[in-house]
């Protein structure tokens, strides 16, 4: 069925729990209704370069079907690729580099790339997801040589947290000590994604 008046956010799965959450909140707060949303894998996480083709694709699919689409990715490690196809389908994507500025915020996010820039960031998803995502997607698992090699200039681990959550804030620990890291955890909530959402309820009014 077509519904011209709705907004398509394409994002990435990495995002989903947090972007429905924020766009169910919208929506009983003003009974709007008029954002859906549409997650590609969380796994093209570790394959950036796959980002851009895979939002167009998705985004000429769902043209007819919507008056506005928006794009859930920041840059994402695409080295300015996602922009492009951004503005060859006239879509705009969330600002930023990667999601961890857009959770910690631009002014927070510099401080801590200045305090120590060999950090690895973790958000509530990547903390969830870190066997799978970091450990098996990147091959470790397999080769535990190899994380000598992806990690050997990192000094720190920080998790970004979105929500409050003893057992999360262990799981990153306890990934931070598997890697040879020291920990922290910083409480970011929603950050920039509230922006962000306010924005998109503002373009589908």
């Amino acid at each position: 069925m077509d519904q011209p008046d709705r907004v398509l956010v394409v994002a990435c799965g990495a995002l989903a729990k947090e972007l429905r959450h924020l766009i169910a909140a919208f929506d009983q707060e003003d009974g709007s209704g008029g954002i859906d949303l549409e997650c590609l894998p969380a796994k093209l996480h570790n394959r950036p370069e796959l980002i851009p083709e895979s939002v167009r694709q998705r985004v000429r699919a769902a043209r007819d079907r919507y008056r506005t689409i928006l794009v859930g990715y920041a840059d994402c490690g695409t080295g300015g690729l996602l922009d492009k196809v951004c503005q060859e389908e006239g879509v705009e994507r969330l600002p930023g580099p990667h999601c961890y500025e857009l959770y910690a915020g631009t002014e927070a996010f510099t401080r801590l790339q200045d305090q120590e820039l060999g950090t690895l960031y973790l958000t509530d998803y990547l903390v969830r997801h870190f066997e799978r995502l970091i450990l098996e997607g990147l091959g470790i698992s397999d080769h535990p040589e190899l994380q000598a090699i992806y990690f050997k200039n990192y000094t720190r681990l920080v998790h970004l947290s979105q929500e409050p959550d003893p057992d999360l804030d262990r799981l990153a620990q306890k990934a931070a000590d598997l890697l040879g890291l020291r920990f922290e955890s910083i409480a970011t909530g929603y950050g920039g994604l509230i922006d962000a959402l306010v924005e998109i309820r503002e373009r589908a009014a």
